[in-house]
């Protein structure tokens, strides 16, 4: 059957179908859709597949490595900045191994739509030195994900999938299988998993011994494919998961390509093609991994052109306009881009918790010259815009806290850090452990929306903890507040926030309000619900 599926649809359906046990992921865009369709999905509920998200991208990788421990497939699920945050035991998965197929979905957000940078997660699957796939469109996303088992378990190594946004957030019909693969049944290994560095050298040893498997699986993959030009052309591609559509669009039939979804490179399929052309376009969505590669394969002496030469932008995503601007072909754009179009920045939505806090924050930090506001991840970053600008910095999930603590450890006066509930408990709880540990003198706020309100309202994995978990970690409860974000409130939340930046000592501020988004739909189910 035919179904009409987004990317991230499509490589969900594509696990349950090749008999998943168990996804497990932390909400990021553009992979969130991943997981909330299998949450829905009735074949993973008849089947009870495991599909509760994950306090952050490391414990995912963690419990999914331990599943397959067990026999069964599973599958991790993460924006390309959370390939950072389980980059420990994801490489170590490549040493240990798998016995239940494991396969790592890595959504990479060229242009950087909603991230911090433009990270390549290939070189997070070339780094661990294991398989990686990139599909071209939503079908072959399906299809890769049986194929991408089946190989975890013939290699008895995991497999990063990678897609991009365009792939991920786009739609297209699919062919299904009609019949499910059924799950694994349960089969804990019997290899030791433990890498001591006695056992660890043996099987690093182990994996390199792999290599050349490995690359005859890519040599022969139905993934990668040589298609010949209609026509003489000058000059022959490498097109690499999406941009092979882009290719398609601008040449037709005409191009001289080899298409690569599966890696590491098809060696001799480049050489062949390299032999026929003085030079090759390699097209590729994202960093110039595969253009690096093959300078080093065929030689300083051939023409190998793309990002790196500036043939293809170096940032952003690509289109089709950039692929026929490289070929020298017509633009394919229809429209002239709007010249005079107002800009229309994102912003907090209006009645937001978060709008009241930094209503109250903007209010006071004025009354002090070195006060520096530190920020994180989540909807609360939009504060750096206007009208608040109210923070000086936001890095990566969880860094506030920290920053903050390392600029008072210089003598910042006051150090304010602003970190979500989600967030918190993702990568925040140790930052406040070391600053707890010598009680620096630093203000945290945790405003809490009581959900992971930038990625859809995905539940936070502290819900109703937050309290608890401050004073697990030995906070002050003289210094530990809860406050109502309200306009009302404004007045009486800056005051609190004068008295506890005049302490030289940690002190931690929730501002507690449901997002105004979830209460809604929370107010509707219960609507309903009743009727």
């Amino acid at each position: 059957m035919k179904q009409l599926l987004l990317g991230d649809e499509a490589v969900a359906l594509g696990a349950l179908h090749a008999g998943l046990s168990g996804v497990y992921a932390y909400p990021g865009t553009p992979s969130t859709e991943i997981t909330e369709y299998i949450q829905q999905a009735p074949l993973a509920r008849e089947r009870k597949v495991h599909a509760r998200w994950c306090t952050n991208e490391k414990t995912a990788m963690e419990a999914a490595l331990g599943m397959s421990y067990a026999g069964k497939r599973a599958m991790v699920c993460m924006k390309h900045v959370g390939m950072n945050v389980c980059a420990d035991a994801f490489v170590n998965s490549a040493i240990t191994g798998v016995n239940g197929g494991l396969v790592v979905l890595a959504a990479d957000d060229p242009s950087m739509h909603s991230s911090q940078n433009e990270q390549d997660s290939r070189f997070y699957g070339e780094f661990a030195l294991i398989p990686i796939l990139e599909p071209s469109n939503q079908q072959e996303a399906y299809d890769m994900m049986g194929f991408a088992f089946d190989l975890s378990e013939r290699l008895k190594e995991p497999v990063l999938l990678r897609i991009v946004t365009r792939l991920a957030h786009s739609r297209a019909a699919v062919e299904t299988a009609e019949q499910p693969r059924e799950e694994n049944r349960m089969n804990p290994s019997t290899d030791q998993w433990v890498l001591l560095p006695g056992i660890a050298r043996k099987k690093y040893a182990a994996l390199i011994e792999k290599q050349p498997l490995m690359e005859q699986e890519a040599a022969t993959s139905p993934f990668n494919r040589r298609e010949h030009a209609t026509k003489p052309a000058s000059q022959g591609i490498i097109a690499c998961g999406i941009g092979y559509n882009y290719i398609k669009e601008v040449c037709g039939q005409e191009a001289d390509l080899l298409k690569v979804s599966h890696y590491p490179l098809p060696v001799e399929a480049i050489q062949a093609l390299a032999a026929e052309h003085d030079s090759i376009l390699v097209v590729e969505d994202g960093q110039p991994v595969v253009e690096q590669e093959i300078k080093g394969l065929l030689g300083a002496g051939y023409r190998v052109e793309g990002r790196l030469t500036g043939t293809l932008p170096r940032t952003g995503e690509l289109n089709p306009d950039h692929v026929a601007t490289a070929l020298g072909k017509p633009s394919t754009q229809v429209y002239e881009p709007a010249r005079q179009l107002a800009a229309r920045p994102p912003q907090l939505c209006q009645g937001c918790g978060h709008r009241d806090v930094y209503g109250a924050l903007v209010e006071i930090i004025n009354a002090y010259p070195d006060a520096r506001v530190f920020g994180d991840i989540g909807c609360y970053t939009l504060g750096a815009l206007p009208p608040f600008k109210a923070l000086s910095s936001c890095v990566d999930m969880g860094a506030s806290i920290t920053m903050a603590k390392g600029a008072a450890d210089a003598g910042l006066r006051p150090a304010i850090a602003v970190i979500g509930d989600s967030t918190f408990t993702h990568s925040g709880m140790t930052g406040l452990l070391d600053a707890i540990n010598e009680n620096a003198p630093i203000t945290v706020i945790i405003s809490d929306n009581l959900t992971t309100g930038m990625t859809g309202g995905q539940e936070s994995a502290g819900l109703n903890k937050y309290e608890a978990i401050c004073l697990g970690l030995g906070m002050d409860p003289a210094h530990l507040h809860v406050v109502t974000p309200l306009p009302k409130h404004i007045p009486a939340i800056a005051q609190l926030l004068r008295k506890e930046i005049a302490y030289e000592g940690v002190s931690v501020i929730i501002p507690r309000r449901e997002c105004i988004q979830t209460a809604a739909r929370h107010a509707r189910q219960a609507k309903q619900n009743k009727a």
